[in-house]
């Protein structure tokens, strides 16, 4: 199921695809390490499509086919050494999900700038069966959007964002326009 993401509009979407032109320009769109080369190959116009146009849900679709996906994936153990795993079922969603939600606060947050808004709000765009303890003190909270802006614009490939926004995979925190 998409991500109900309840500031998305035109304006929104158009600051979504001026944010991924910044990172194709800058070399710094993040490609997924569960990405084939056929996948690594196709997904900026697949992403910038589903940006200007569709939703999370399409993006993970467009993953699913063609052998974009690896089928499986090395990860290291807490003890050391190493081990191969299927992928997950949900790869495709998690890849999906996270990139379209980074570009959508981000494009929300260029809004908000342009607007004077001074804050945005977190909240839960996705409905998650275990919440993460973190994610649920994010709930409710408001950052200035210049400074979420340029935490997610600083944190593109390691994923990882300073202020805690959007959360990690499947959290199902985004960020709004603040409620009145």
């Amino acid at each position: 199921m998409a991500l109900n993401l309840v500031s998305l509009d035109a304006g929104v979407r158009e600051a979504m695809v001026g944010e991924f032109e910044r990172d194709r320009a800058a070399r710094a769109i993040f490609l997924s390490p569960r990405l084939t080369a056929t996948g690594r190959k196709d997904y900026p116009g697949l992403l910038r499509d589903a940006l200007a146009s569709g939703d999370d849900d399409a993006l993970a679709h467009a993953l699913g086919q063609a052998k974009r996906l690896e089928t499986h994936e090395t990860q290291t153990k807490d003890k050391g050494g190493a081990v191969t795993k299927h992928l997950p079922s949900n790869a495709a969603s998690l890849i999906a999900e996270g990139d379209f939600n980074r570009f959508y606060i981000r494009g929300l947050c260029v809004r908000a700038i342009a607007a004077g808004i001074a804050e945005v709000e977190v909240y839960r765009a996705k409905e998650v069966s275990e919440p993460r303890p973190e994610s649920e003190a994010l709930i409710g909270r408001h950052f200035a959007p210049v400074d979420l802006l340029d935490d997610l614009r600083t944190h593109t490939g390691d994923r990882q964002s300073a202020l805690g926004v959007p959360g990690g995979p499947n959290s199902g925190i985004s960020v709004r326009f603040p409620t009145p």
